[in-house]
């Protein structure tokens, strides 16, 4: 039977700073009302200033493998969607990596803005499929509080975003349902 890939375990993880609408009414001209009405958004999650985006992989990575039932050594390969890296170079997944302590496995990094978890995931659907992994790991984060417009200019957008992050593990099986199929 062929091969496919399921998720078997899931973790997720927000910074613990919590910016309401009203702390934003400190830095733009806006009100909680204005905020609500066009998003229905009371409160995002900011980081700290030392935090970095792998840092947040790292803590929902650790629950996603907990909740798989597995260590980080039992990994094949990192899939990592963000458009938040630590640095511009290497990829955030290295550093992902080298956190979780396996500097032996492929860590890739995918950075296509919204869209790159859905991509993440079907590159490990077709890794796990040809039987070139077993089992990988697929984390989406993004620390988007650092690079957005504080100001009344650029409140249409500011007022959207959080900081956070996500994470499943993606295992091999010969069973048809449930599975993750993907077409991108």
């Amino acid at each position: 039977m062929a091969l496919r890939s399921r998720i078997t375990g899931v973790g997720s993880y927000v910074p613990p700073r919590i910016v309401t609408n009203e702390d934003l009414t400190q830095l733009m001209d806006t009100s909680d009302e204005w905020i609500t009405q066009r998003t229905g958004i009371k409160q995002r999650h900011w980081v700290e200033s030392t935090t970095s985006t792998s840092d947040l992989a790292l803590e929902a990575s650790k629950q996603a493998l907990a909740s798989a039932g597995i260590g980080p050594e039992e990994l094949d390969m990192i899939f990592f969607a963000t458009i938040s890296p630590d640095h511009f170079f290497p990829g955030t997944g290295v550093f992902l990596q080298r956190k979780l302590g396996v500097p032996g496995i492929p860590a890739i990094d995918v950075r296509q803005q919204c869209t790159g978890f859905i991509y993440a995931v079907s590159m490990a659907d077709q890794y796990i499929r040809t039987g070139s992994a077993r089992r990988a790991l697929v984390v989406g984060a993004g620390i988007h509080s650092k690079g957005l417009d504080i100001s009344t200019q650029g409140r249409d957008v500011a007022v959207l975003f959080g900081d956070g992050a996500g994470a499943i593990v993606m295992e091999a099986t010969d069973v048809r349902d449930p599975t993750v199929d993907s077409h991108v």
